[in-house]
């Protein structure tokens, strides 16, 4: 038995807090009774569960690896027109959700799913999932900078926790440096970049977790293989 909101996010009619409201709003039917109670608890195998007159189904999971390219915003929609992702995925009828963020003006590794554990799984910031950026900066990244970004810099939103650097190539007011964390607060990047006086000038992420962007040219995409989808799951324990 899962709750009500769980079942219908898992059949792709919204996320959970969106089919919370749906539920609220008594668009929802259990074996023909309307149902409004957020406890609710249902068995998808056996009970009848229709959304606005519509029988709900468990969807297929799907689990896909995108290289995001710029100017491409990390949501399922944009209230301001903007291209999203989803923009870039072809072939595929099950509603999907982006796992965490990537912004804007950044490119790189996005894995998109319908599956809600896993994205859980990769985005709790108690499991600790790595995430390694390639970035360029303004200036010089001197020894000391380094120091900072590794231990962790003080941000609006708190201390970061510590990084791992690898200095790649320093040419003429630019450094080229790989950065990884565990992290995934908004902008988090460009942000510990801005506290030791050297912006961002590119950014792309270049692994998440055991996964990197081997094999795809930017703006494509592939879906995971059941070992890949595996042992993402496995990350937790």
């Amino acid at each position: 038995m899962d709750r009500l909101q769980k079942v219908m996010a898992h059949a792709g009619v919204a996320s959970r807090r969106k089919s919370e409201g749906i539920i609220a709003e008594g668009r929802v039917e259990v074996n023909g009774q309307t149902v409004t109670e957020m406890g609710t608890k249902v068995d998808p195998a056996q009970d009848v569960i229709k959304v606005d007159g519509e029988v709900i189904t468990k969807e297929e999971r799907v689990y896909i690896l995108l290289y995001k390219p710029v100017g491409y915003i990390t949501s399922v929609e944009d209230p301001r027109g903007r291209k999203t992702v989803l923009d870039l995925i072809d072939g595929v009828d099950q509603r999907i959700y982006p796992v965490g963020r990537l912004d804007y003006n950044s490119s790189g590794i996005l894995l998109l799913t319908n599956d809600g554990e896993l994205t859980y799984i990769l985005t709790h910031p108690s499991h600790m999932i790595d995430k390694t950026y390639l970035a360029k900066v303004k200036g010089e990244l001197g020894s000391e900078d380094v120091e900072k970004l590794k231990n962790g810099v003080e941000l609006e939103d708190g201390l970061t926790a510590p990084a791992k650097i690898k200095i790649r190539e320093k040419v003429e007011y630019q450094t080229e440096f790989s950065l990884t964390i565990h992290e995934g607060r908004n902008r988090q990047v460009r942000r510990m970049c801005d506290v030791v006086g050297h912006p961002v000038k590119s950014l792309k992420r270049i692994s998440f977790g055991p996964l990197t962007l081997e094999g795809l040219s930017i703006g494509e995409f592939r879906y995971l293989s059941e070992k890949e989808i595996e042992i993402l799951k496995n990350l937790k324990d």
